[in-house]
């Protein structure tokens, strides 16, 4: 197996801090996220979030998105294209495999600081590293990001209605926007707004973008 390319320079001299995930990937996961962030930050898009399985005999699973528009099909593969032989020549991943590239979904994952301010007015669900009095789980109206930290509002069920927490953005495990048809309503509202047509209906009538599954070790 070759040396990874090191992407630590890279990341401390990033200009913009908002723009950095704060989410990252543990084991084999994060070993391919590595791999794969520059990459795809190369071809001019921006990596989500990356999740490694066992599923039909082996996947990787690489969500990505840009941040001016929506990202297509034709993106997705082309991101699909460009990594296959860079996972090929570096072989982080053991075994064969299926990797597939996508975008985040509507109710997509929140893994920079600026997701919160893009998606603020909407309802999301937020886990944390460790306790704040007593859970790690809240669901609220996202406020927005200020002074390093989430804004959420929400009821803590004790009887004195809602109140906004902040919570530093370093804490924060994992965040992602919940299905509403307010969101729905504004997805689609921010796709016609950029002119195109990426969004397809599911099984539920609920506006996606297809996977992407071009490439196989």
């Amino acid at each position: 197996m070759q040396s990874q390319p090191d992407t630590t320079e890279a990341e401390t001299t990033s200009p913009d801090v908002s723009q950095r995930r704060f989410v990252r990937e543990v084991g084999l996961a994060r070993q391919i996220a590595e791999l794969a962030e520059p990459i795809i930050e190369d071809l001019g898009f921006r990596l989500v979030r990356i999740m490694q399985s066992g599923r039909d005999g082996g996947t990787v699973q690489i969500m990505a998105d840009v941040a001016d528009r929506d990202i297509t099909v034709e993106d997705c593969a082309e991101i699909s294209r460009t990594l296959s032989p860079v996972f090929d020549t570096y072989d982080p991943i053991p075994g064969s495999y299926h990797l597939e590239v996508s975008s985040p979904g509507i109710d997509r994952p929140l893994v920079r600081p600026t997701d919160f301010d893009d998606w603020a007015g909407y309802e999301i669900k937020l886990e944390l590293r460790e306790m704040v009095d007593g859970r790690k789980r809240f669901r609220g109206r996202l406020e927005g990001f200020a002074d390093g930290e989430v804004r959420l509002v929400t009821d803590l069920g004790n009887g004195e209605g809602e109140t906004v927490l902040g919570f530093p953005v370093l804490l924060v495990e994992s965040a992602k926007l919940m299905m509403t048809d307010e969101l729905i309503s504004e997805a689609l509202k921010r796709q016609k707004q950029r002119g195109n047509e990426t969004l397809s209906g599911d099984k539920n009538d609920e506006p996606t973008i297809p996977d992407v599954d071009l490439a196989e070790n």
